[in-house]
């Protein structure tokens, strides 16, 4: 089941909305609608009129949160970097690129561009309440959302900048440290930085879980778990530099044909130990088959159903002089276990995700 929901494209990368989004929206709108004046509109009559601007103040803070995602994005594919989309899901957004380049300029000049967007965001709105409205009861609603957005953008832009990955800040710290050291010892600092304060924030979140501290916690949990993330990911990059496809890949690949019965898929399974086999009608490849496939398929029923009901259509290939991380990095976007390795159209190989990672135990 995919998780994101594709509504459009900016410069060519598409934005999906993840499920967590679409969930977070009206809760947030609920939040900004019983807040007192200042951060909410608790005083606002009729109550239509009260969730519709909280409502309005949500969607105001996920588009806010993409342009700051642009920003990287712009500065990412300035400097050669693909960019494969923008996702919208509880926490904000991420932008997935296809290698984080290893210049610390670059990556500098990645890592600030977002943060400076939600400042000038910030910072032109708070002129602009200032000039349109002297009040500081925030009276009036509508000016009272161009404050709130624009205060809001000012601390989104200080908090990213916080030097803790997976936020901006622990990038920017990266790309400072990678100027003076190799750049998976620079990792490994700025996830060690970035994994004690989220341990800091965490106890903070405990001791004042009465007063929102569960929020701090929460946010503490996916600062660890991102830092720790980035230093694996990084890690595995940098082990399988110049490490090619052909050098992984099992050259005696197992096949199975697309009038094969599921039964029949299951004692080949069996009998050879794999868990995934491509499906070949002569000398052209069908699709691709797994266990995934046949656990969907009642054990009752497997005799009469063939791989060609249950198999993957759509192939994802490689070369065999193509890089081992750009084949994990496939595996791991489109959620699948193994790629076939073609040359000159004609099947030559099969590399699994297994034999990547057991290739990084022994490289490491």
């Amino acid at each position: 089941m995919n998780s994101s929901i594709q509504i459009g494209e900016i410069m060519g990368i598409p934005i999906k909305l993840h499920i967590t989004f679409l969930l977070i929206i009206p809760v947030f709108g609920y939040i900004f609608g019983n807040n007192p004046p200042g951060f909410g509109f608790s005083d606002i009559e009729p109550l239509w009129l009260r969730y519709t601007l909280g409502l309005s103040v949500a969607l105001l803070l996920f588009t806010c949160v993409l342009l700051h995602e642009l920003g990287h994005s712009y500065v990412a594919k300035k400097h050669g970097s693909n960019i494969q989309g923008i996702t919208l899901f509880l926490f904000g957004g991420v932008s997935s690129l296809e290698d984080i380049p290893r210049n610390p300029k670059i990556e500098f000049k990645m890592a600030l561009a977002g943060p400076a967007i939600s400042l000038i965001i910030g910072s032109t709105l708070i002129i602009l309440y200032k000039i349109l409205n002297g009040d500081a009861q925030l009276s009036n609603p509508y000016l009272r959302m161009v404050w709130m957005m624009g205060y809001i953008n000012v601390v989104l832009c200080i908090f990213n900048l916080i030097p803790a990955f997976p936020m901006d800040g622990g990038r920017v710290l990266r790309a400072v440290l990678a100027g003076k050291m190799s750049y998976m010892k620079a990792t490994r600092t700025a996830a060690y930085v970035g994994k004690m304060f989220s341990i800091f924030m965490g106890i903070l979140g405990f001791l004042i879980v009465t007063h929102g501290g569960f929020w701090f916690m929460l946010i503490a949990f996916f600062i660890y778990i991102g830092a720790s993330e980035e230093e694996k990911s990084t890690q595995v990059s940098v082990t399988l530099e110049n490490v090619k496809v052909k050098d992984l890949m099992s050259e005696d690949v197992k096949t199975v044909t697309s009038g094969m019965s599921v039964e029949e898929l299951v004692d080949f399974m069996f009998r050879y130990k794999h868990m995934g086999y491509p499906v070949v009608d002569g000398t052209e490849i069908k699709g691709i088959v797994t266990f995934t496939d046949v656990q969907r398929v009642h054990k009752d029923e497997r005799k009469n159903i063939t791989i060609s009901n249950i198999m993957t259509k759509k192939i994802i290939t490689l070369e065999e002089e193509d890089d081992a991380v750009k084949a994990l990095k496939l595996m791991t976007t489109n959620n699948i276990g193994r790629i076939i390795i073609l040359q000159d159209k004609k099947m030559i190989g099969i590399v699994s995700r297994t034999d990547i990672l057991r290739s990084v135990q022994l490289l490491e």
